[in-house]
């Protein structure tokens, strides 16, 4: 078997008083026929190699770890090509430097119009945002904690999203890339 394409995999709804057991996972995904799998920190976000294509991916990773573990949550996943093109897009390059004011939103599915329209209107304080297919940026000035803006966003849009700070976004990126075929 080839170790086929290099995946990011990112579980919704992990971090705070949610954890998702990464020890484990790394034992887990293997078992699953996952290959060259490795964990970023505590909040829901892995690496692995696979033939499979990115939506089998996604439902064989959430049917392991439900099946294993005992845990149910979306995951979504990008292809390390669609990883490192989001990266390339980022629409506000200026503020890099302070990788915990970026986020980057991976989204399920593109939205429809009238609903970016409608979250467009509501995005009225420093934060800004551009919505790129499947990815949303945010650039929140003041942090992600005292947005107002951001827990708006995926009940606006009416699409599952998991989003994370720049620092993962690259972490995750080199993670992938390490991943020889």
């Amino acid at each position: 078997m080839t170790a086929g394409t290099a995946y990011i995999v990112l579980f919704r709804g992990v971090g705070g008083a949610t954890q998702l057991p990464v020890a484990r996972l790394r034992e887990v995904l293997p078992q699953a026929g996952f290959r060259n799998v490795s964990t970023y920190i505590n909040s829901g976000n892995a690496v692995l190699s696979s033939p499979l294509t990115e939506a089998q991916v996604a439902r064989k990773v959430a049917a392991a770890v439900k099946e294993q573990m005992g845990f149910e949550k979306r995951v979504l996943v990008r292809s390390l090509a669609e990883w490192v093109k989001a990266i390339e897009q980022n629409p506000y390059p200026d503020v890099v430097a302070e990788p915990t004011k970026l986020h980057h939103f991976a989204l399920e599915r593109e939205p429809e119009a009238q609903a970016v329209k409608a979250l467009q209107g509501k995005a009225t304080g420093a934060e800004r945002f551009v919505l790129n297919g499947r990815s949303l940026y945010l650039h929140t000035p003041d942090g992600m904690g005292r947005s107002l803006f951001v827990p708006k966003i995926e009940p606006t849009l009416k699409v599952a999203m998991t989003a994370r700070n720049w620092r993962t976004v690259l972490a995750l990126r080199d993670m992938a890339a390490a991943i020889r075929p």
